[in-house]
């Protein structure tokens, strides 16, 4: 049974999904494995309701649109469903409605227990089902298990209307399941393939049917697994035992890299660990290393954008993500003009997609270029990482890939050459805004008229002056004076001409950004924010951002809004004008931590903080609504918001940075600690294993009366910790 296509509708040259209707129940959910992932309800079934987003999806197509068990026709009853705190397995407990023939109960509500175990590993669905009669009589009871896929490429799911598909293949029924096939118009066999072990007692049209008898008092247990074959047949799956020791071992090694963090306060411990799982589920490893794909369930695939700042966000906590971005992101930069993708040399990737959609070119975004920030950013986090980890080598093998970016800043990213980097999409299918904001209302006038390019946001000149001063770091120590020299000068000089052309006085913020006519949109947004972050924005007006950023206009409460709530475009209920996104908040954190508002910055974590309690698992989503906070209640939750995401689980780690103004410089065996401060709900906290090049060290940030101590129980190696004011 395949999902109905949502309508789409087109805006300013913008696919915009028209959502009929919105998600039946929120709590659904997620297991994620490299290029798998799955989107349940809470019973473990996949349904075309609400948005129609649940399935096994694989390589960007979903494999599975419809799976679920019923007693014959009708649904078991929910008794409760949780993931393992790891992320790695859906448990979910079932029981029997009344079952009747006629008018007489055979086996009353309440008797057969179903239990569901579920997770993916590299293309498979494993599931094992237990089912128990805690009746006093032997039971005889009828399951079916209804499985179909539509095969949808995601692009469809979100709601891409396609003139034509692929061919549905014959349905082939095996004794132990069955195989569903389709042919698409790139030529590629997709197949599903489902076993069960011990055999169903029939397979057929209407499902996989098991007709038992269970002894009181005794269980029965089946094994279903769904292969998502691409292709040639790949090597037997691994079972359920098998997978699921496959899956600890990867966690267990993954998290050996990262170091630990504990608190005085378990909430805060919680909502910690929660990020820390949810950044291993978005984990996908690559040829270059690990890459935090962007989330769930529309992108989980790599975006430039996300992964860098993904990386700056964790850089402190485990360097081993920034190291496998940067080499993922070098060796798929652009090197030549393809105006379909928006490419130029030297560009860092926007997205990239894998699926039937993507192949056939029907969208741009197999792999896209359209972004103005993801070029500069990529240097800022080479630039970042080394500082981290002293990895000259990595740096050397970088460098040209360093140097072609810096170079698109200059010629590609300043086509009139008045010193800032802009963007203007080079065909009607790409993204018409490349900044982090890039829905198609973004980026406006403050009467609402929409900016015309090309467009130069604040932000991105940040990015570029963050960039510059990075890399002539980085071009001294590898002995090029010059070109650091070069690169000081771009930089002051973009900074000069950035408090020119950007300050706005009267609305003591930093304009939005300069349309194609060069005039500022004056609009209140967090987007100034970034330019505390990057250092660009000048020390005296500093203060009047961060007293922007935080007036109620701005400060939800929650956090901070994307755009101010006076502005003519804000809705708190829309995706980039008026909504609070952790990391947006993360970033503006650590800005007003660079200039010494430490204060404010803690001001941002309570907030996000305070939300995590409201929110199911703790976790993080990808963005909220930005109504005012009210009290004794919750954000309101966003309905089609990626969760998880990897930006936002990682936010924690940034805002608890610019918390306890941590440095670290790897070269140096130094860690430096400057002004710390701790969030309100915590008197205490700890760091164990924090590695710094091939070191530990253990910090305890213990809060007095007057200011915050800072003590090392444990340190091996000359690790040397600085106190500064």
């Amino acid at each position: 049974m395949a999902v109905g296509l949502r309508d789409i509708i087109r805006f300013e040259e913008q696919f915009y999904i028209l959502a009929s209707s919105s998600r039946v129940d929120d709590r659904t959910r997620v297991l994620k494995h490299n290029e798998t992932f799955a989107v349940f309800d809470r019973f473990g079934d996949i349904a075309p309701v609400g948005l129609g987003e649940l399935g096994l999806y694989h390589e960007g197509t979903r494999f599975v649109s419809r799976m679920g068990f019923t007693f014959a026709r009708e649904r078991p009853l929910l008794l409760s469903s949780s993931m393992h705190e790891d992320n790695t397995v859906l448990a979910v407990d079932l029981t029997n409605p009344d079952l009747t023939e006629g008018e007489h109960i055979t086996v009353r509500r309440g008797t057969i227990h179903i239990s569901r175990e579920q997770l993916v590993c590299d293309g498979t669905f494993q599931e094992r089902v237990r089912i128990g009669n805690y009746g006093l009589e032997r039971a005889d009871v009828t399951l079916v298990l209804h499985l179909d896929s539509d095969f949808a490429d995601l692009f469809e799911v979100r709601g891409f209307r396609r003139a034509r598909r692929g061919e549905r293949l014959e349905t082939e029924f095996r004794k132990d399941g069955v195989v569903l096939g389709y042919r698409g118009l790139d030529g590629v066999e997709r197949r599903t393939v489902v076993r069960v072990t011990p055999r169903p007692t029939s397979v057929d049209e209407d499902g996989l049917t098991f007709e038992l008898s269970v002894p009181a008092r005794s269980e029965v247990n089946y094994f279903v697994t769904i292969e998502c074959r691409v292709g040639e047949a790949r090597p037997e799956p691994l079972d359920f035992d098998g997978a699921y020791e496959h899956l600890n071992e990867t966690l267990h090694a993954a998290e050996s890299q990262d170091c630990a963090i504990r608190t005085s306060n378990e909430p805060f411990d919680k909502w910690i660990e929660r990020s820390f799982s949810d950044l291993h589920l978005m984990m996908t490893e690559t040829p270059w290393g690990p890459y935090p794909y962007a989330g769930i369930p529309w992108f989980n695939t790599p975006f430039g954008r996300d992964g860098i700042f993904t990386a700056l966000e964790t850089l402190w906590v485990n360097p081993e993500v920034a190291r496998g971005v940067l080499r993922f992101l070098a060796a798929t930069q652009a090197t030549a003009v393809d105006d379909a993708k928006d490419a130029q040399p030297g560009k860092i990737l926007h997205e990239s997609r894998m699926g039937e959609v993507p192949a056939l070119g029907e969208v741009p975004f197999g792999r896209y270029y359209g972004s103005a920030d993801a070029t500069p950013l990529f240097v800022i986090l080479a630039g970042a990482y080394y500082d981290r980890t002293g990895d000259r080598e990595l740096i050397e093998d970088l460098w040209p890939h360093l140097e072609a970016a810096l170079r698109w800043t200059e010629t590609y990213g300043d086509p009139d050459q008045d010193g800032f980097v802009e963007y203007w999409r080079m065909t009607p299918r790409g993204l018409a805004q490349q900044g982090w904001k890039d829905s198609w209302d973004s980026v406006f006038h403050a009467d609402g008229t929409l900016a015309e390019g090309p467009i130069a946001l604040c932000e991105v000149q940040g990015y570029t002056y963050a960039a510059r001063r990075g890399a002539a770091r980085l071009a001294r120590m590898l002995g090029r004076e010059g070109r650091a020299e070069d690169l000081t000068r771009r930089a002051d000089a973009l900074r000069e001409s950035f408090e020119e052309a950007f300050w706005q006085d009267d609305l003591r913020t930093y304009a939005l950004a300069l349309d194609g006519k060069n005039r500022p949109c004056r609009v209140v947004t967090s987007n100034a924010g970034h330019c505390l972050f990057t250092g660009i924005a000048a020390p005296r007006r500093a203060a009047r951002v961060m007293r922007t950023l935080l007036a109620p206009t701005s400060f939800s409460g929650w956090g901070i809004r994307t755009v101010a709530a006076m502005e003519a475009r804000y809705n708190p209920m829309s995706y980039h004008n008026g909504s609070v996104w952790p990391h947006d908040n993360a970033v503006i954190a650590q800005g007003f931590a660079r200039y010494g508002f430490r204060r404010a910055a803690n001001r941002v974590l309570d907030g996000l903080f305070d939300a995590s309690r409201y929110l199911e698992q703790n976790r993080m989503p990808e963005l909220f609504c930005g109504f005012t906070r009210r009290p004794d209640e919750g954000p309101t939750l966003y309905p089609v918001a990626c969760s998880p995401q990897s930006w936002a689980a990682a936010a924690p780690f940034l805002l608890l940075r610019a918390s306890l103004g941590l440095y670290i410089s790897a070269a140096n065996r130094r860690v430096i600690v400057h002004r710390p401060a701790l969030p309100a709900a915590i008197d205490e906290l700890v760091i164990r294993d924090l590695r710094v090049a091939d070191e530990l060290i253990d910090l305890v940030f213990v809060r007095h009366p007057e200011n915050v101590g800072v003590h090392v129980p444990r340190r091996t190696g000359k690790i040397e910790l600085r106190l500064t004011q």
